[in-house]
Parts: C-alpha cells; sequence; structure tokens
C-alpha cells in the first residue's frame, strides 16, 4: 500500500498536546483469529472512518471512506513524538494508522508517544472493554450498542445473495442510513474515551507505567519468527492422525461421532463405566482401573482430545507476511496485579516438552514423515504438542538467550515476610523444596539423597500453602495423585505453617491493615506495603511505587459468615460484581504484582537486547552470536533499588528453537 495521498496545501498546524483518536476500519482478515498486525498487513485493508478531538475539543470525524482527507496537521501529529495520542486500544490504532501513512510490515509509529485508555482502565481495576468501563463509570456518554451491528455490516465481508446483488462487501452507498449512524457511533467512541479519562484524571497512570507499555509494544512489534514448514507440516500431520484416530474409534464402539462427548459418555455407560466428564484429568483416572477391553478407546480419546496442537493453526493464523508472529502480549491483561495476558497463540500455556530428541522428532515433523514420527514416538498428537515450543525459532545468524528467574515468588514472599531462613537458602543456593521439608519435619532432606522422599512433601507444601491454603490447596495441586493420603493432608498444612511463622503473619497483618484502612477510611502500613482508602478506592502501594486498585471497597459478609473486605471487579462469572477477599489473597495479589514489577525492570535494564518473548517469569531475547549469557543472566538477575535484601538468580540458556530447558 502507497503512502496516504496528503492535503495540497498545509494547513495551520497549532501546537497541540495530545489527540483522541478512534478508527474504524475493514479487512477481510478475522481480527479476532490473527491479530491486528496481520489483520493491517491484508491487501483489502481500509481505514473507513477517523475520529478525533484535539485536546479535549470537538470530536471531529473524517470520513476516508468517502474520500475525505485527513488534515495535515493530524497526520503530522502522529509522528511528531511530543503530541500524546490516546485510544482505548491504543495498540488498534497504532498499527491500523501505521498501515496507512504507508509503513511496510515490520516498521510501525512509535508506541513512545502513545497512551492508551485500556491499560489506564486495568490500572484502576477496570474492565478492559470500552463498554463495560463506561457502564462501571457511569458516565454521560456511553458507547452505542448499535456499534456490533454496523461493524458487522460495514468492517467484515458479507456473504453476496440475490438480495444484495451479489456482493461481498457493504460499501457507505448501500446503506446512507446506517453508514450516517456509523459516523456517529464512531465520534461516540471518542467521545466516551475521552470521558473516561475525565473521570480518571485524579488517578493518573505513573510515566513509568507508560514506559513499560512501550516496552511491551515493542516487543509486539518485533514479534518472533516461525519455522513455517514445521507449522505446516505440523496441521497436515495432525489432521491425518486424527482421521485415522477417529475412524479407529468409530470401528471399536460403531458411534457416528466419536468425538461427541454425550455419545461417548453414553457408550462407556452401556459398557459398565460411568462418569460425569470426559475431562483430561478424568480419562487419565479412568485409564488407571478401566477394563482392557475399554482401554484402547480411553487411550484414542486422550489423543483426539489433545487440544494443544491447535496451537499450530494458531500459529498460522497470526504470523505476517515476514514469518513472524506479532501481537502476543496483553499489557496489563490480569488487572488484578497488573501481569501480562496471552493473546492468539497465548504462551502462557504452552505444553511442556519432555522427549530427549526434540531435534529429531522436529526434523521428521518437518519433512512431514508421518510414519516415522509414529514408529518413534507412537502417540503423535502429543508428540505434535511436545513440539510446539520448536516453532519458535531464532532466525538465520541469531540464537535465543533464554533466561528465567529462580523461585521468584517464593523470594519475594520470603524476603517481604522477613522469613529469614528462607532466605539463608536462597543466599546458599540450595534447594527450597529440601530446605522446606527440612524446616518441617525436623530432619536433613537432600534430592536423591537422605530422607530423599520427603522432597515432595515439602514440594507440594510450597506450591499449595504460600497464599492461605489447606487441604483442598493441596488436593488441588495434586497432592493425592502424588501419592499422598487423605490423613497426611491437615498434618502437612500445619507443619508448612509451624515453619513459615513470618508468612503467616504477614498474611494476617495484611488482612489487618486492609480492613483498618477500609474500615477508617485513613492510611496504614505494613511489610513495606502501604494501604490507602481513597476517593472511593482501596490502594495498595507496593514496594516498587506500584498501587493495586480495589474499587468500591467495604466491610462485607464473607461466604462463612466473618467480616471481610469486600469490592467491585470482574469475577469468576466474566462479570462485574462484589468480590471478597481476605489476608492471604491480598499477599496472593501483592507478591504476584511485585515479580511482575522485578520482571519489568529486568525488561527495562535489557531494553537494549531484542526481547521477543516472555512467558511467566522468563525473558527470551533474539541475540547476535556473541552476546554472553552469562552476562544476560547477571543483568537479569540484579535486585531493583526499591527492594534492598531481596534475593534473585536468573538462570539461562541458549537455543536455536524455544524449549524448555
Amino acid at each position: 500500500m502507497g503512502a496516504l495521498p496528503l492535503p495540497s496545501m498545509p494547513e495551520r498546524n497549532p501546537k497541540m498536546k495530545t489527540i483522541s483518536i478512534d478508527i474504524e476500519t475493514f479487512s477481510s482478515v478475522d481480527l479476532a483469529k490473527s491479530g491486528v498486525y496481520r489483520y493491517a498487513e491484508s491487501p483489502d485493508f481500509e481505514v473507513l472512518l477517523f475520529g478525533y478531538s484535539v485536546d479535549g475539543g470537538a470530536v471531529s470525524v473524517v470520513d476516508l471512506a468517502s474520500d475525505e482527507k485527513i488534515p495535515l496537521h493530524i497526520l503530522s501529529a502522529l509522528e511528531d513524538e511530543t503530541v500524546i495520542k490516546c485510544a482505548f486500544n491504543a495498540n488498534f490504532e497504532r498499527i491500523c494508522l501505521s498501515r496507512l501513512l504507508g509503513y511496510e510490515t515490520g516498521r510501525y509509529l512509535s508506541p513512545v508517544s502513545w497512551h492508551c485508555t485500556m491499560v489506564w482502565s486495568a490500572y484502576m481495576g477496570l474492565p478492559l472493554s470500552l463498554q463495560g468501563c463506561g457502564a462501571v463509570l457511569r458516565l454521560d456518554r456511553q458507547k452505542l450498542t448499535e456499534g456490533k451491528e454496523l461493524i458487522r455490516y460495514f468492517c467484515v465481508p458479507c456473504q453476496p445473495t440475490k438480495a444484495n446483488g451479489g456482493r461481498t462487501r457493504n460499501l457507505p452507498g448501500d446503506a446512507p442510513e446506517k453508514w450516517a449512524r456509523f459516523k456517529i457511533y464512531n465520534a461516540r467512541d471518542v467521545e466516551t474515551e475521552a470521558e473516561i479519562q475525565q473521570k480518571l484524571s485524579c488517578f493518573p497512570v505513573p510515566e513509568e507505567i507508560w514506559d513499560e507499555y512501550c516496552i511491551d509494544q515493542k516487543i509486539n512489534d518485533t514479534g518472533v519468527a516461525l519455522d513455517r514448514t514445521l507449522v505446516r507440516e505440523a496441521i497436515a500431520m495432525d489432521g491425518v492422525s486424527g482421521h485415522e484416530l477417529s475412524e479407529a474409534m468409530k470401528s471399536l464402539t460403531a458411534l457416528e461421532n466419536p468425538n461427541s462427548v454425550s455419545q461417548m459418555k453414553a457408550w462407556l455407560a452401556a459398557n459398565g463405566l460411568h462418569t460425569d466428564t470426559l475431562g483430561k484429568k478424568t480419562v487419565a483416572e479412568l485409564l488407571k482401573t478401566a477394563p482392557e477391553c475399554l482401554r484402547e478407546v480411553l487411550l484414542l480419546r486422550q489423543q483426539l482430545a489433545k487440544s494443544s496442537v491447535k496451537k499450530y493453526q494458531a500459529m498460522e493464523n497470526a504470523v505476517c507476511s515476514d514469518g513472524r508472529a506479532r501481537g502476543m502480549f496483553q499489557f496489563y491483561g490480569a488487572n488484578r496485579t497488573g501481569r501480562w495476558a496471552g493473546r492468539l497463540i497465548q504462551m502462557q500455556n504452552l505444553p511442556q516438552n519432555h522427549l530427549s530428541d526434540l531435534s529429531q522428532a522436529r526434523a521428521l515433523v518437518r519433512t512431514g514423515n508421518r510414519e516415522a514420527v509414529k514408529l518413534l514416538y507412537e502417540d503423535i498428537p502429543d508428540t505434535l504438542s511436545q513440539l510446539i515450543r520448536t516453532a519458535f525459532v531464532a532466525p538465520e545468524g541469531k540464537k535465543f538467550i533464554v533466561t528465567d528467574f529462580s523461585a521468584i515468588e517464593a523470594r519475594v514472599i520470603a524476603w517481604m515476610a522477613g522469613e529469614t531462613w528462607r532466605q539463608q537458602v536462597f543466599a546458599d543456593g540450595k534447594d527450597i523444596y529440601c530446605a522446606s521439608a527440612s524446616q518441617m519435619f525436623g530432619v536433613p532432606v537432600e534430592k536423591r539423597g537422605i530422607n530423599g522422599h520427603l522432597r515432595q512433601k515439602g514440594k507440594i507444601a510450597e506450591l499449595a500453602l504460600g497464599y492461605g491454603g489447606a487441604v483442598g490447596a493441596l488436593k488441588a495441586m495434586g497432592a493425592l495423585d502424588m501419592g499422598l493420603s487423605e490423613e497426611e493432608l491437615p498434618p502437612l498444612v500445619q507443619a508448612w505453617r509451624n515453619a513459615n511463622p513470618n508468612i503467616v503473619n504477614l498474611w494476617w497483618a495484611v488482612d489487618s491493615a486492609v480492613t483498618e484502612a477500609v474500615q477508617r477510611r485513613t492510611s496504614s502500613k505494613t511489610h513495606r506495603i502501604r494501604f490507602t482508602y481513597r476517593s472511593g478506592m482501596l490502594l495498595i502501594t507496593l514496594p516498587s511505587g506500584r498501587n493495586l486498585t480495589y474499587i468500591k471497597p467495604k466491610i462485607g459478609t464473607n461466604s462463612f459468615g466473618s467480616p471481610c473486605v469486600t469490592y467491585e471487579g470482574i469475577g469468576g462469572t466474566k462479570k462485574w460484581e462484589r468480590l471478597e477477599s481476605y489476608g492471604p489473597k491480598f499477599v496472593e495479589n501483592i507478591v504476584q504484582a511485585t515479580a511482575r514489577d522485578i520482571l519489568c525492570y529486568a525488561m527495562k535494564t535489557l531494553r537494549h537486547a531484542d526481547i521477543v518473548m516472555h512467558i511467566h517469569d522468563e525473558i527470551v531475547i533474539e541475540a547476535d552470536p556473541q552476546m554472553s549469557l552469562q552476562a544476560v543472566c547477571g543483568q537479569m538477575g540484579r535486585t531493583p533499588p526499591w527492594a534492598p535484601g531481596l534475593l534473585l538468580r536468573a538462570d539461562g540458556y541458549e537455543t536455536q528453537f524455544y524449549r524448555k530447558d
């Protein structure tokens, strides 16, 4: 696409400070499946409407679909880093407008001067949708509800019919009245975004958060290279394998659709095996005791249900023309803590790899050698699942440096609570699971050594009990599957708490501080954390200085009939509702948020490097061959100045394709 035609005469360009923007676009690419980078790359991509407001003034709508032109001084402002551009989900506007201005794939408007109202909403604990945010804030000018219907009509291809003359796209002239409403809708979005900013003006997003957002946008803009041959062959191999498994299942069960959960449950029941669900864990449990005649069917069911291989199709959907997948990380996607959320390929839940010969397995898949894969590895879906990580590759002449924090949450909570024996374990570089078991049971514990059988108990306790969990948390973490008995669980909980009195004290000190701040509408402090009630908000100020925000807190009653702090937010139902919390749960938020801030600090110290991915507490850098792994680990393991005494450690490895080391 060539550069946008500019007005022939320069217009007066008064110095502006901010410009609020909302655009409406068309593309035949599915935005939800492919993301904005691939969406804006489509040959038929087009910006239809450009709504904007300068410095909070009246909203103007430029009808680009009807050949109106964006004023020259507005176009100049898009590339002027002294002018702040604001939009709700600003990544969409920035990438689409980069295309409008003629930027090629891989080059985009600098994110330095872009502020995202959605990030601002998330920072305040509000919904991540314009409509939801407006509803919670009770704005005077809400997002118009007819927008979805208008977007379906003008922004995506339509089915050709006799009634519409066989056209595959609706243009303004096809429905002038709808088009007029669409322009009103576009203007209203700008007004709604401006009102959100006005409502939140007393709670500005700190500049360091915008700096982190800028780093995030650069990571999303850079993207990561995919091995498209591996992806293509894996999709084809999975298709053939799925067909074979379905046919084998039909032969054994005579079911019309063996993928149907209801049909399969009925068939199993008719053969004496009753189950309420066919989830992954349930099928694994059933396989332990199922008669031999049913085991083969359950094994086939297990292979057919391997949903992780769908990530290959997600890769194919998201990859851009230069072979890189972009837009996989949502900044402040987990708005309770500010951690990232995954998008598109969903990097946060990639299956692990346990194959000892990953290189050989991926080479066989790349060549489409299905028979060899089946012969050597038997379970094709599981093999393809284990190779998903390896589809992310370093380009020729580059390498991946993969580094991650060691036991980051365990280190943070020990530091906050002042649990000195745990900090000494980290200082000595010892195994926290062994040390925890030793502290709990009063005997030395060594991995694969003396009392080594107790390490598993230490591990499950560490993973389940740090945030107030009890027997239920141990079960949810798989304690029974690991060989522990029901009778062992209550003593295990008590042993862990007895071994970690300062962490237990942290839970209830935080509970008291939160309750005091909310009850008295005041400020309180404990363990380097400040709790403040202000303007109907509970603000928890972390050691980093960043705030966690809880909306409309008050003292309520929990499900056990006891007093507790409640606040408004998105609950398990994905709806805005009143939620209850207590000390250990607040501690979980605080620790995970602090771990997130440590990751951000590491990203800032490594901003000179090309970070292409980050998964939980891990950073992946696309590096030149001469870049030192040791230097990167050392840089990543630096303790932030706001966390004196916190002991961090980063470990890593080098690889040509991504994997779990």
